[in-house]
């Protein structure tokens, strides 16, 4: 197979989707195009430069410049914002929000929709994300929108951030979960939802590897790949 597929892997916040897009482009060979990771930078950029993330014309001012790039190496994906490596400073628990603040603006989804898309179009590649699926990549070969509880969510989010060394209280997490899932749905602009055509994946009661191993059969049954 010369051209490899587009693989578009979406849903909310704390399903599980970034590790389970890794363990799958991992296994494929793919590109693991982190989508989220790249809002998290412009909004990173926006707090930098102290700008009102629900001003529209303020965000206009970054958007035309932002250059975001991922690059994966040995200790994982890096994300370079203006080739400074942000790696784990958008990984900080309120950039969550303010990459969901962010990304309700046109002109900031405009520019990462053109870099992202600039990465994803060759194939070969595992897109993950809220929209990739619906707008990004609406042709994607295969569409898979993964979720879970909302506790359980809450609840792996909660241990990632106190293995990391953050201060965190379970249910302020779990209202900050409920809170991004409000928000992302009911946004006018590219609006967190399933494309039609997704096939959905309930991963609560599911290990990662019988997670990747469900979506591997998926994509092996609909085509010839081996």
């Amino acid at each position: 197979m010369e051209k490899g597929y587009i693989i578009a892997v979406d849903g909310p916040s704390g399903a599980g989707k970034s590790a389970v897009s890794q363990k799958l482009a991992e296994k494929l060979g793919y590109l693991y195009l982190d989508t989220g990771a790249m809002y998290r930078a412009a909004g990173l950029k926006a707090l930098r430069q102290k700008l009102d993330l629900d001003d529209p014309e303020a965000l206009k001012t970054i958007a035309p410049g932002l250059e975001i790039k991922l690059e994966q190496d040995r200790g994982g994906l890096k994300v370079l914002l203006d080739g400074e490596d942000v790696s784990e400073e958008i990984r900080r628990p309120e950039m969550g929000m303010a990459a969901s603040k962010v990304s309700r603006h046109l002109a900031i989804r405009q520019r990462l929709w053109e870099l992202q898309r600039r990465l994803g179009e060759p194939g070969g590649v595992v897109a993950e994300g809220r929209d990739v699926g619906t707008v990004v990549f609406p042709r994607a070969d295969f569409k898979f929108f993964v979720t879970a509880s909302p506790e359980e969510r809450a609840g792996r989010r909660y241990r990632e951030l106190k293995a990391k060394g953050f201060a965190v209280d379970f249910d302020s997490i779990l209202q900050e979960v409920s809170a991004r899932d409000a928000q992302d749905s009911s946004r006018e602009l590219a609006p967190l939802k399933s494309a039609d055509d997704a096939i959905l994946v309930d991963t609560t009661e599911l290990s990662l590897e019988q997670v990747v191993e469900r979506i591997l059969q998926v994509i092996k049954e609909r085509s010839s790949l081996e």
